[in-house]
């Protein structure tokens, strides 16, 4: 299994280096990162939400090691909002973070990520947007989702995100959906160990559908994070046996992953969002693509093998 060594090089200074300096890397990375600036990935957002998509965007960097980075990845978003504002954008337009990019594993870093996302967030909904909190390895989960309740008593639409593979996700959507919050639904991409996840394919995909069976019945919004084209099929069929309309929940798919069944999607009546990744510290989500699908890293290899 390719998946688990590519996310263990996700964690190497070593393979950064490696992969950073590949002669096919950059052509590669532009299939999945929108640009490295605001202005390079506002043209994007327009034409994405020209064709009747919306966005959530994610400026992409998580190896904070000092305060000072962490504020410089709130102001980044600040950037971004203040942008999305100007251009009347925000209405189509949310926004994704990980709280480790806010200073979540620092000294005191729940207290600093909290007060940093909450700046975010005021600001998001002071242009009529929301912010959905991203989730990250099982060690931080806790922090993150009390820092997700403490967002909703001020800002209720504020999202989180949920993995399917891990055990503990059963129980946390139902506390979710009891609670009626924002939900985004996706397999898992971290390397988690046995004793906290599933490490079976199949056993992955019979939790996923577990789970957004509670969500669909649930008094929140669920949001289909899926590129399967089974998983898609069966989100469709559970809401319908709930009675929900189209409007009540939504897909995400990755940007530059089937782009037409994104089309395909919004052209059937469903909300279909692009989750749209940006910046310069690109190499964590990047590796993560790669360990997702077989076929994105024997792109990457052909890339790097047939640039002169």
């Amino acid at each position: 299994m390719l998946g688990p060594v590519i996310l263990a090089a996700s964690r190497s200074d070593k393979m950064r280096r490696f992969v950073s300096a590949a002669p096919g890397t950059k052509q590669v990375v532009a299939r999945f990162i929108a640009g490295e600036t605001v202005d390079q990935v506002v043209p994007i957002v327009e034409e994405t939400i020209a064709k009747g998509l919306e966005v959530t965007l994610d400026v992409v960097g998580e190896d904070i090691t000092t305060r000072e980075q962490a504020y410089a990845a709130r102001d980044a978003y600040m950037e971004l909002i203040e942008r999305l504002e100007d251009l009347g954008l925000g209405a189509k337009a949310e926004m994704s973070v990980k709280l480790s990019m806010f200073g979540q594993s620092l000294e005191g870093g729940h207290e600093l990520a909290l007060t940093n996302v909450r700046q975010v967030v005021e600001a998001a909904a002071s242009i009529g947007t929301t912010v959905t909190l991203d989730a990250e390895d099982h060690t931080t989960l806790d922090s993150m989702f009390a820092i997700h309740e403490e967002l909703r008593k001020d800002f209720p639409q504020t999202g989180c995100v949920i993995q399917a593979y891990l055990f503990r996700t059963e129980e946390d959507a139902r506390r979710l959906a009891a609670n009626g919050s924002r939900v985004r639904i996706v397999k898992g991409a971290y390397k988690e160990p046995a004793e906290v996840a599933y490490q079976d394919k199949h056993e992955i995909d019979k939790a996923y559908v577990r789970i957004l069976k509670i969500l669909m019945e649930g008094d929140g919004y669920p949001m289909i994070g899926s590129h399967d084209p089974r998983l898609i099929a069966v989100g469709q069929e559970l809401a319908r046996r709930a009675g929900r309309k189209l409007d009540e929940y939504e897909f995400q798919m990755l940007y530059g992953i089937r782009s037409d069944e994104h089309v395909r999607l919004a052209a059937e009546g469903h909300r279909m969002r692009v989750y749209t990744a940006y910046g310069t510290d690109w190499y964590g989500y990047f590796m993560r693509r790669l360990a997702e699908k077989p076929a994105n890293l024997l792109f990457f290899v052909r890339s790097m093998i047939t640039k002169n």
